[in-house]
């Protein structure tokens, strides 16, 4: 008896290990229904990332030199509705937001929910626009030889950054897209991934991230 009760625990632990796989290396992939993205640039520090269920995730890092990891989608989507919830520390220096990337043209974009000490990107806003309870500051800003999702290449970066911080919300990313065109900052014809990611930069910090599409449902 205590023999097949042995036996059954050992299963139910093998099972419950399932739910959940850490990460330290580069790489991207899928996870229970949701795609992942892992980067750390390995100048300093540790990261890791732990991929749970049900579009959740965590991370941890100390000393990083600069890493952005989340889940989300293989493909952006301009009318996508992003709802996420959780525990964001950013420590001096990391960001919670949406994340991704377009091709033709090269267009990283964030739309920065929480941030740590500091606020990104440290540049001269275009302006503001509310939507979703906030209010966003606009940013672009440049990437001269850096790396991207097509190696190392040379690209503009847009922002919208919520001036009070949340780590519980919606994001109604059409309206980040309109805002930006208002201010001529176009995205690319073809959509790259998409996610809710964490990031620190020369910084230590942690979150716990639970990520879904409510484009179907109810929004403000």
């Amino acid at each position: 008896m205590l023999y097949k009760l042995s036996i059954i625990v050992t299963l139910l632990l093998c099972i419950k290990g399932t739910h959940a796989q850490t990460i330290t290396q580069n790489q991207t992939g899928n996870h229970k229904g949701f795609y992942y993205s892992f980067w750390n640039d390995g100048s300093s520090g540790t990261v890791s990332m732990t991929l749970k269920s049900k579009g959740r995730y965590t991370t941890k890092w100390t000393n990083i030199g600069n890493f952005t990891a989340g889940k989300g989608w293989s493909t952006g989507e301009e009318d996508r509705v992003i709802c996420y919830s959780g525990k964001f520390n950013g420590g001096s220096n990391g960001f919670l937001a949406v994340y991704g990337w377009t091709k033709d043209s090269l267009i990283e974009y964030y739309v920065v929910e929480n941030y740590g000490e500091w606020t990104p990107p440290g540049s001269v806003s275009l302006g503001t626009f509310n939507t979703d309870g906030g209010t966003y500051n606009i940013y672009k800003t440049q990437r001269i030889n850096q790396p991207s999702i097509v190696g190392t290449a040379t690209f503009y970066q847009y922002w919208s950054v919520r001036t009070t911080k949340r780590a519980n919300g919606t994001v109604t990313f059409a309206n980040h897209v309109s805002a930006w065109k208002s201010k001529g900052m176009y995205l690319g014809k073809i959509w790259d991934y998409q996610i809710m990611e964490s990031e620190g930069y020369k910084s230590s910090g942690s979150s716990d991230i639970k990520v879904t599409d409510c484009t179907s449902k109810p929004h403000e």
